[in-house]
């Protein structure tokens, strides 16, 4: 196997300011800050703006279409509902 082929791949603390919340793993990410983790250890801290505690799917905090007012809407803008009228049927 070729040596220095590979990008180097360490431990790095991913941090979500938003939510308060940060997580170490392993990457190839870089950063010039560190972090002192709950095990002793420095780390580089990759600061990011969405992590699953902040992000709205993750939180249920998502905000759903309401396809039924979507159609209400419609049908009271152009009309409709009744089927009859301006088809071409015959």
């Amino acid at each position: 196997m070729q040596q220095d082929k590979h990008p180097d791949y360490h431990s790095v603390v991913f941090r979500d300011r938003a939510a308060g919340y940060a997580f170490l793993t392993r990457s190839t990410a870089t950063s010039d800050q560190t972090i002192d983790w709950d095990d002793g250890e420095t780390y580089p801290v990759v600061d990011v703006e969405i992590s699953s505690e902040s992000h709205p799917f993750y939180t249920g905090k998502a905000r759903t279409v309401d396809s039924e007012g979507r159609i209400a809407q419609f049908e009271r803008r152009y009309g409709g509902g009744s089927g009859g009228g301006q088809g071409g049927d015959g």
